[in-house]
């Protein structure tokens, strides 16, 4: 009879919910510099938390991900892929507008990307996600691959280096996204891990 107690008094294992996981939409443009770090540093955000993400790729970014040889790598870590057919298709926005989703990461993020941002242009995919989703609660982080001072020796396709400077104009435009409300601008691949485990 007493085995029989205990065996009644445990709690069925039907009961215990596993955690909900943290949902991230994550934009990827047409960046080739930056993008390997950005593919190994969401690799490592899925290997060591609990996420569920849903990449979206602008039509540039397709192109630089089969130049690059990351087509294939992305099945891998992302749980959905949406290909940009026009500014609101897929329709991302509405999902995003109403906390289907805990944040939007957009990374890498092309000069022309934050430009288009930062003057209120959404006239694609990811730059009118942004803009929608700036408008709710729901947190928007981006990497831009322009900064002022910022010498980069990218990687390019083949493997081989390039050293590329950043124009004025365009780390300008990267200070005015920093002071845009909803926006929290990353440094470096290595700040997405940092930022969205710590919120």
């Amino acid at each position: 009879m007493e085995n029989q107690k205990k065996s009644t008094d445990r709690i069925p294992d039907s009961t215990i919910e596993a955690p909900r996981p943290y949902k991230l939409a994550w934009g990827i443009t047409g960046a080739g510099d930056l993008i390997n770090e950005t593919f190994d540093a969401i690799k490592d955000l899925k290997k060591n938390g609990n996420f569920k993400i849903t990449a979206i790729l602008s039509k540039a970014a397709v192109k630089v991900l089969k130049a690059y040889r990351l087509q294939e790598t992305l099945p891998n870590i992302a749980d959905k892929i949406l290909v940009e057919k026009d500014a609101n298709t897929p329709f991302i926005v509405g999902p995003l507008q109403t906390r289907k989703y805990d944040a939007l990461l957009v990374a890498p993020t092309t000069g022309n990307s934050v430009a288009k941002i930062v003057h209120g242009i959404a006239d694609s995919l990811i730059t009118n996600a942004v803009a929608m989703t700036t408008r709710t609660k729901t947190q928007v982080f981006i990497l831009p691959v322009e900064k002022e001072g910022n010498q980069v020796n990218t990687t390019l396709p083949d493997g081989s280096k390039l050293e590329l400077f950043t124009r004025d104009l365009d780390a300008q435009n990267t200070a005015k996204l920093q002071k845009i409300q909803g926006i929290s601008v990353l440094d470096s691949p290595e700040d997405i891990k940092k930022f969205i485990m710590s919120r």
